[in-house]
């Protein structure tokens, strides 16, 4: 597979920050290919450095050293607006706390990505409510996050994720703070877009998520081991 049919493209990747004067190597060298419709589960133990590479192949951190192609764009490359850009139409993120927006409803949650966009409302609501009624909320669109279950909010999430056609979602422990039947719900659901064509790159510490993906990426130490 090359770079330019490749969703990301990492290449002996690093990432240092520097903590109280002292450099601190959180990736050592990580080189990482995630393909068009790419199912992969990042694992490992906390402070392996699989949530870093996780900011990393989202776009929302910049390696100290290698090289680093979302979309076959240098991300070395790229203004702060530019990768903000990128993002927004490239990755969808899909997080553990859901992140909705409590006092907004289901259907203005999942636009809040087109307006960054520049989408005009009544395009951004009908678009919206396409994707509510992909993830099975249609009858859930006027509702606030609090009138929903954890397993919906989740649902609402992807559904936010999904609006702007990103080619890759990154999961991050997506059913970390759901119920077993519920979360198993979840993953069918992302299972099923990705049998669509959207790339799925999940981290988890759950070794019964981690199973079902095609490829497993096991992070030590700053490593893919």
């Amino acid at each position: 597979m090359t770079a330019t049919t490749a969703a990301i493209v990492a290449e002996d990747v690093t990432r240092t920050y520097q903590l109280d004067g002292l450099e601190v190597p959180a990736l050592r060298g990580v080189s990482l290919t995630v393909g068009a419709g790419d199912y992969l589960a990042i694992v490992g133990t906390s402070g392996s450095g699989k949530s870093t590479l996780m900011h990393l192949l989202g776009g929302l951190d910049r390696p100290t050293g290698g090289t680093l192609l979302i979309g076959g764009r240098d991300v070395s490359t790229l203004s702060p607006n530019e990768m903000a850009e990128l993002r927004n139409t490239t990755i969808g993120f899909v997080f553990q706390s859901f992140h909705l927006l409590s006092r907004t409803t289901a259907q203005d949650n999942v636009g809040l990505p087109l307006v960054y966009r520049g989408v005009g409302r009544r395009e951004r609501r009908a678009r919206a409510a396409a994707m509510l009624e992909r993830v099975g909320l249609a009858h859930r669109m006027t509702h606030r996050p609090n009138q929903m279950s954890g397993g919906e909010q989740q649902r609402v999430a992807i559904a936010r994720a999904l609006v702007t056609g990103p080619s890759v979602l990154l999961a991050d422990e997506p059913t970390g703070n759901l119920d077993s039947a519920t979360g198993q719900s979840v993953l069918a659901l992302l299972e099923s877009l990705n049998a669509d064509g959207v790339a799925l790159v999940l981290v988890t510490h759950d070794q019964s998520v981690a199973a079902r993906a095609q490829r497993q990426i096991v992070m030590r130490d700053g490593l893919i081991a």
